[in-house]
């Protein structure tokens, strides 16, 4: 398998991508799948090397390189067209897809793809919207394509969600997951569901947000002041299963059924917690939820848990302070 990495589309997903890679130290080949004259063609290129040099940038103020690094891997990518790609499509170890969310382009690009690259290339798509057993329809061999979803903006966040349609092979699943990893990466696995996890997750809580401001529940400064400080720093340690195990599943259930009766219907629980209740399964103080505490040093596990959330708060200036309510208020 070869090692090289070719990103399809320069817009903001591919740059960050991009960015990844070169960051991580591996060289990508950038390609622009758009029609253009020369001269559109050059500006265009000179547009997106200004993007990388900016984003290099900014991970330098961040202290994430020095400026003489930025250079170094700037140095590493590659510009080309469609009609320039040949040889590095064929060199690839895997292609990552990030073309403007419609399905004719979708669908053009994976055509050509397919016949572009070897056939021991992965080839992964990152859209959003679109499922990968629909896509894979469109793929020479699809079982060495699967779609990876990451998250904005790419070159941070850890996190990249991988759908696996019914016909992708184990073997590709694997080297994409390993070479996801080389950049830095957490992936998780899915299946090919609309929504994926994070964005399916985020719809409904944005939504909700939305909605408390429309009924006049709370300011939009309040409500975001909430989910930084209680919502999302709690779940920026504890997954949301992991934290209904530590509240307890009957919890859950019964607060579901209030909200429900109180406010909507949408806000009853799944079947699936009534399930765990009825077979014992609250969490935590039952040993088992939707994890399997036995065996385990619970004590040493809430401990490293709190730590965390400590660290946290260390970092945004918020870590309780003994005897905090003696000193002078600070300015």
């Amino acid at each position: 398998m070869n090692e090289k990495l070719c990103v399809i589309g320069a817009g903001r997903m591919g740059v960050g991508i991009t960015l990844s890679y070169i960051h991580a130290g591996l060289d990508v080949t950038l390609i622009d799948i758009k029609q253009r004259t020369a001269a559109e063609q050059s500006e265009y290129f000179s547009r997106v090397l200004d993007d990388l040099r900016r984003e290099l940038g900014i991970l330098s103020k961040l202290g994430l390189l020095e400026a003489a690094q930025a250079d170094t891997a700037l140095a590493r990518v590659r510009l080309c067209t469609r009609h320039d790609a040949d040889e590095d499509l064929r060199q690839a170890r895997v292609v990552f897809e990030a073309v403007p969310e419609r399905l004719d382009v979708k669908r053009d690009t994976l055509l050509w793809l397919s016949a572009a690259c070897a056939p021991d290339s992965i080839i992964a798509s990152t859209t959003s919207t679109f499922l990968v057993t629909e896509l894979a329809e469109w793929v020479q061999g699809p079982q060495r394509f699967l779609n990876a979803h990451w998250l904005n903006p790419a070159y941070l966040i850890p996190l990249v969600e991988v759908s696996r349609g019914p016909k992708a092979s184990d073997d590709a699943t694997q080297s994409l997951l390993e070479v996801l990893r080389q950049a830095g990466k957490r992936p998780v696995q899915c299946a090919p569901a609309a929504g994926y996890i994070v964005p399916r997750l985020q719809a409904l809580v944005m939504n909700e947000a939305a909605r408390m401001v429309e009924e006049g529940v709370a300011s939009a400064e309040d409500i975001d002041t909430a989910v930084r400080l209680g919502f999302g720093l709690r779940f920026s340690v504890l997954g949301l299963l992991e934290f209904i195990d530590w509240g307890g599943g009957d919890i859950l259930y019964y607060a579901s059924r209030y909200l429900s009766d109180a406010i909507d219907p949408r806000f009853a629980a799944p079947a699936v917690i009534a399930r765990n209740m009825e077979q014992g399964r609250n969490g935590l103080r039952d040993g088992e939820g939707f994890y399997d505490y036995a065996g385990m040093d619970v004590d040493a596990y809430k401990m490293e848990r709190l730590a965390q959330l400590c660290q946290r708060l260390e970092v945004m200036g918020m870590l309780p302070r003994f005897d905090a309510a003696r000193q002078p208020p600070k300015p």
